[in-house]
């Protein structure tokens, strides 16, 4: 029976594609590295800041990958005050719906915790989430289950009473990895397909379907 919910947020809960995307492509110009294209940049969205730059910029060294991080973060706190992202539609309904029933809701981002926990409290639903895990917290980012395992330590539950919920291959993996269940949302920056080869157990193209799935 599922008791516990983790969550991922970006192309999850919250629509935050246009800004990523925009400070993605800033950073590359004001580092003077290629400037990529939104659709590759898409497909790292979901991954650790200095994996992404990897995938993106071949060659680079650590070194750069983490300059790259860095100045994406700074610019990343002017472009949210002028480019504010939404919840997706019916997120915040579902939630409250979800904590009523009785299950216990976590994040497992690939987000920092302070940008992490900004935007959940922005967004009003920061006291809808038992436990959030950023990618700072863990020695082991996605497709690693490690944020999983982290996840169900702190809360004590075991993987059978959990189910992960995300948007991208990685979360999936991630899931399926720690023994959870998976369900992948097609709304966000993956696909149908992607979700369904990475091995999810469930996909739904709507938050609230999720209500649906685990009843």
């Amino acid at each position: 029976m599922i008791r516990l919910i983790i969550l991922d947020f970006d192309g999850t809960l919250g629509d935050t594609r246009a800004n990523i995307v925009l400070t993605m492509r800033q950073t590359m110009e004001k580092t003077g590295c290629p400037v990529a294209s939104e659709e590759s940049i898409a497909a790292t969205i979901g991954l650790p800041l200095e994996e992404g730059f990897r995938q993106l910029i071949p060659g680079i060294s650590e070194d750069e990958a983490l300059h790259c991080a860095a100045t994406y973060r700074d610019i990343f706190e002017i472009n949210r005050k002028n480019l504010v992202p939404k919840l997706f539609p019916e997120v915040k309904e579902t939630l409250e719906t979800l904590v009523k029933k009785g299950y216990v809701l976590t994040v497992a981002s690939s987000r920092h915790f302070a940008s992490l926990s900004g935007f959940l409290t922005d967004m009003g639903i920061s006291g809808l989430i038992s436990y959030v895990l950023g990618a700072d917290g863990v020695t082991n980012a996605k497709p690693h289950p490690e944020p999983v395992l982290k996840t169900l330590s702190a809360l004590g539950f075991s993987p059978e009473e959990a189910i992960v919920v995300g948007d991208m291959p990685v979360d999936i993996l991630m899931g399926k990895g720690a023994g959870t269940r998976t369900c992948g949302v097609t709304y966000g920056n993956s696909c149908r397909e992607d979700l369904s080869a990475a091995g999810a157990d469930m996909i739904i193209d709507n938050f609230s379907e999720l209500l649906n799935e685990l009843s």
